[in-house]
C-alpha cells in the first residue's frame, strides 16, 4: 500500500494543455509598456510567481527608477490578456481525471500549487469541474515567495494537515517545480513532458522521476512509493 497522502499538482502545462497563453499574454503585457525582454528568458521563468516574473523584466530595464507603477500596469493588462485566453479554451491533459480519480479512490488527497494568481487557478478549475478533486489549491499571491521556494507546497501540506514531507508527491513541468519540490525535501519530485520543457531540461534538475504525462502518476505511486 502506498505511503503517499498528498499529491501537488502544477496548473498550467501539468493538469491542463499549455498552448502558450502564459507566453502571449506576458508578451502583450511587456511590449505595451515598453519592457524590453527575450523569449527564451521567458521560458526559463516558467512556473514563476507571474508578478516576480514582470518585476523581474521591469528592474531591468530600468533598475534605478521607480518601478513600482509600471508592474502594476503591466501585471494588470497581463490579467486581462490571460483571462481572456482561458475563458475562450482550457483543455486537460489527457487521462488528468482518471489519475485524480485513481488518487481519491487509495486515499490520496489532491493539490494545486501555481504561480498564477488565485482567480486565473480559481476560473481554471471551474471551469474544467475540478474543483471537488482538490483539498486546497494554493496560488503564488498565498505565499511570501513563490517558486523555486517550497512555501506554495507547505501551505497545502498545512492546509491539508499532511505534516510528512515523506508523504507528499509534487507533479509539474518546468524545472522550478522540481527545484521547489527537491527544496521542499519531498519523498517524490516528478516532472511531467506535457509543458514547455523536454526531458533533457527536467532531466538537468534535481527530481525523483520523470515520466510522460499525468496520466503515467498511478502506475509510478503504486510502483515506487
Amino acid at each position: 500500500m502506498s505511503r503517499i497522502r498528498l499529491v501537488v499538482f502544477d496548473i498550467a502545462g501539468t493538469i491542463i494543455e499549455d498552448h502558450g497563453e502564459v507566453a502571449r499574454a506576458f508578451t502583450k503585457a511587456l511590449m505595451e509598456n515598453g519592457i524590453p525582454f527575450v523569449e527564451d528568458e521567458l521560458k526559463r521563468w516558467k512556473g514563476a510567481s507571474k508578478r516576480e516574473v514582470i518585476r523581474n523584466f521591469v528592474k531591468q530595464a530600468d533598475s534605478k527608477g521607480d518601478i513600482d507603477q509600471t508592474v502594476e500596469n503591466s501585471y494588470r493588462r497581463f490579467r486581462s490578456e490571460l483571462e481572456g485566453f482561458y475563458s475562450e479554451k482550457l483543455e486537460p491533459i489527457g487521462g488528468a481525471v482518471d489519475t485524480f480519480r485513481w488518487c481519491k479512490d487509495h486515499n490520496i488527497l489532491l493539490a494545486t500549487t501555481t504561480g498564477f494568481y488565485r482567480e486565473i487557478s480559481d476560473l481554471i478549475l471551474r471551469q474544467t469541474g475540478w474543483c471537488d478533486f482538490f483539498a486546497a489549491n494554493i496560488s503564488s499571491s498565498d505565499v511570501p515567495q513563490g517558486r523555486p521556494a517550497p512555501y506554495m507546497i507547505f501551505r497545502a501540506m498545512e492546509a491539508t494537515g499532511v505534516q510528512n514531507v515523506k508523504e507528499v508527491v509534487n507533479v509539474g513541468d518546468t524545472p522550478l517545480d522540481l527545484q521547489s519540490g527537491s527544496n521542499a525535501g519531498l519523498t517524490g519530485v516528478v516532472g511531467v513532458l506535457t509543458g514547455a520543457h523536454d526531458r533533457e531540461s527536467l532531466q538537468g534538475q534535481p527530481h525523483t522521476h520523470i515520466i510522460n504525462s499525468i496520466a503515467d502518476l498511478p502506475d509510478l505511486i503504486a510502483r515506487a512509493f
